[in-house]
């Protein structure tokens, strides 16, 4: 069962709306404050990311860019309010594979991840989420977990920060491919998650590795996996879920930069070359890097093709989650 891969061509693409007309970018922008969205709580991986990345941006573009966490619904509630917000460059949207992720979840999300959004570039992606559990959870290894959990249908919960989340697609795949049933709690954000897993009112948890470290080699917590195809160095001793027994299990989370639908091609590449020039910079890229990140910056043609086949690929595995996922099943 193959997971995220961003080269896989997958041909379908999600309903258009109307098309938006562009509007030219002044010679003066940007002359005022800059909006950007993060439709997470503070502390989680895109908030972390941008607040990084804003003080570069601020410096070249000469305008403050000031973050603005609007939490809800697995992104949902922040990133509606970047589709209503004017097309001329002050308002962008910042966040995570939760953008392509989420929709296929949620019949309710009020936009389209594709035609909404003029998309500017796939700024960083990460080696997959880590699997903790509480540092005093019985389990040492996902076999272990696994096996509890075909034991003990339903008794297992796992947190998640909102449908279509990294904390979510990773675990519900999990569930799939093992035929597991292991019940997923909603919450607004990662840090509300991670709190009742810290607290062991949790079983388990789908989280960045930038986040998990530190409770990690606290002992507050244990990883049991990492969800991407190979080790991260932060975290080498910590097994992938293809070598946890999980074959072609490999996802990982991305973080992406939007516009609303409509800006100008002058400003989506002005936008782009300000992305690369910050992420150039050796201190972000020293950053990058105890967090597990790697920098990417790719143009807004090839971000717009990756977020189509993203979108498409998730409609088609929120097929296969929904139809294959049973309380008892048989793994996939």
């Amino acid at each position: 069962m193959k997971m995220f891969a961003a080269s896989l061509v997958l041909g379908a693409s999600l309903s258009g709306t109307v098309a938006v007309a562009a509007q030219p970018t002044p010679a003066d922008y940007p002359n005022r404050p800059i909006r950007v969205v993060v439709p997470s709580p503070p502390g989680g991986p895109p908030d972390a990311i941008m607040r990084m990345l804003a003080p570069k941006l601020s410096a070249s573009l000469g305008q403050t860019v000031v973050v603005d966490n609007r939490p809800g619904a697995g992104g949902v509630v922040g990133t509606a309010t970047v589709v209503k917000a004017a097309n001329d460059g002050y308002t962008w949207l910042f966040t995570t594979a939760s953008h392509t992720n989420t929709p296929p979840f949620n019949k309710n999300v009020p936009f389209d991840p594709v035609a909404d959004f003029s998309h500017v570039s796939l700024v960083a992606q990460n080696f997959g989420q880590a699997v903790v559990v509480p540092a005093a959870s019985p389990f040492r290894t996902v076999p272990q977990l696994i096996a509890h959990a075909r034991q003990y249908p339903g008794k297992l919960n796992y947190a998640s920060a909102g449908l279509g989340t990294a904390s979510h697609i990773p675990a519900e795949v999990m569930k799939a491919m093992a035929g597991v049933d292991i019940v997923a709690v909603q919450y607004k954000g990662t840090g509300e998650a991670i709190t009742d897993v810290l607290a062991a009112r949790m079983d388990l948890l789908f989280i960045g590795t930038n986040i998990a470290l530190p409770h990690v080699q606290a002992g507050r917590l244990r990883a049991l996996a990492l969800t991407g195809a190979k080790r991260w160095k932060g975290m080498p001793e910590v097994p992938t879920m293809q070598e946890a027994g999980f074959k072609d299990y490999n996802i990982i989370n991305w973080f992406g930069l939007w516009l609303p639908a409509g800006a100008s091609p002058a400003l989506m590449t002005r936008l782009h070359a300000e992305i690369v020039q910050a992420l150039s910079d050796a201190e972000i890229r020293q950053q990058f890097d105890k967090l597990g990140l790697e920098g990417v910056g790719s143009k807004p043609e090839e971000f717009a093709k990756f977020v189509a086949q993203q979108s498409a690929f998730m409609l088609n595995l929120a097929k296969r989650i929904q139809a294959t996922t049973k309380p008892t099943g048989k793994p996939l």
